[in-house]
């Protein structure tokens, strides 16, 4: 499989006072997957691997989306 990404972007969110940001994932139509958190180190796993992962709020760590229920986002 190749990697198709877009390499060049150049990111600069601007995290809230929690360190966090508000991630939208959407399908290629743009109907809505989901809406999650991302801290600096969940915005770094996504962009190196090609998987969704968010910070939880609730577990107070790192989530990969899928990682239980098989349903991975890409």
């Amino acid at each position: 499989m190749t990697d198709d990404r877009d390499t060049s972007l150049t990111l600069d969110p601007k995290y809230d006072a929690a360190g966090l940001i508000t991630a939208v994932a959407t399908d290629l139509s743009g109907q809505l997957l989901m809406v999650a958190h991302m801290n600096a180190d969940a915005l770094t796993a996504t962009l190196a691997s090609g998987d969704a992962t968010f910070w939880s709020r609730s577990r107070q760590r790192l989530w990969k989306k899928g990682e239980t229920s098989g349903h991975v986002l890409k």
